[in-house]
């Protein structure tokens, strides 16, 4: 067997490392614990806060860093704890909604909040996604100030997510970033956070550099990341933005697409 090429493997989670069910495939575990015997780190890369990913870093028996919530909260699953954490301005933040609803009108608002343990608020309208993730509902928008935020997350009732994010950067790019991170999943960010930006300092933790580093992921907040590390890999499901910046397109997530990946590395 060959040396493998790179000393970091960067994981997105939701369809990147994890299935439709939120589940990794025996595959995809083997072919990581192999990359880690060949002396590599894999770290998972994730928009999700840490609430929402910290049980399945243990279902994974993941004990290393995880960089979370859009690169805003590094991570340390191991011993259960934040090593940073970035949060919204909630000032810049409310001018940023008032001017968007001002160019679309009315908007659904669900906001994720600071901490190991922050709740994810979800407003009036907002469509939540089916699965076990937990949210808190609200009615007052008063609720949505009272504690530091990571982000906020859009909906529009007739925009689709890449009209609404187009629309939002325009109207606000100067004031927070704006993201698009799934399927009815659009972010307002602080600006200048992304995934890249917390893999860095991630990585410089590990003593490992962009130079050396393998990324994977499906969606437009991947692009930062892509941007960062030495070789994108996008995978068979991902987003036409996401797969044009992408130095190779793999197998979907429900394919294995990781595996497939990293399988053909580690044997070249």
């Amino acid at each position: 067997m060959s040396p493998f090429p790179y000393r970091l493997v960067a994981t997105d989670l939701d369809g990147t490392l994890l299935r439709a069910d939120e589940s990794v495939s025996d595959r995809t575990r083997d072919a990581l614990a192999a990359v880690t015997a060949a002396g590599a780190a894999h770290i998972v890369v994730t928009g999700r806060a840490v609430p929402w990913t910290r049980h399945i870093l243990d279902d994974l028996g993941y004990e290393g860093i995880a960089v979370c919530g859009q690169g805003a909260q590094v991570y340390h699953a191991g011993e259960h704890r934040l090593l940073t954490s970035l949060t919204l301005d909630r000032q810049l933040a409310g001018l940023a909604l008032s001017k968007i609803e001002a160019e679309v009108g009315p908007l659904a608002v669900a906001a994720s909040r600071d901490g190991l343990d922050g709740e994810v608020l979800m407003g009036p309208g907002y469509r939540a996604q089916e699965g076990p993730l937990p949210y808190v509902p609200y009615e007052d928008p008063a609720e949505l100030w009272s504690a530091p935020l990571t982000k906020l997350y859009i909906q529009h009732p007739a925009l689709g997510d890449d009209e609404l994010t187009s629309v939002a950067r325009e109207t606000v790019g100067g004031l927070v970033d704006v993201v698009m991170a799934g399927p009815g999943i659009v972010e307002i960010l602080p600006l200048g956070l992304s995934k890249a930006t917390g893999l860095s300092l991630a990585a410089r933790r590990l003593g490992v550099k962009a130079a050396e580093t393998i990324a994977f992921g499906d969606m437009p907040n991947d692009i930062p990341m892509f941007g960062w590390a030495a070789h994108g890999v996008a995978m068979g499901n991902a987003h036409e933005e996401l797969r044009a910046v992408a130095d190779e397109v793999t197998a979907t997530n429900e394919e294995d697409g990781i595996a497939v990946v990293l399988e053909r590395l580690l044997s070249a």
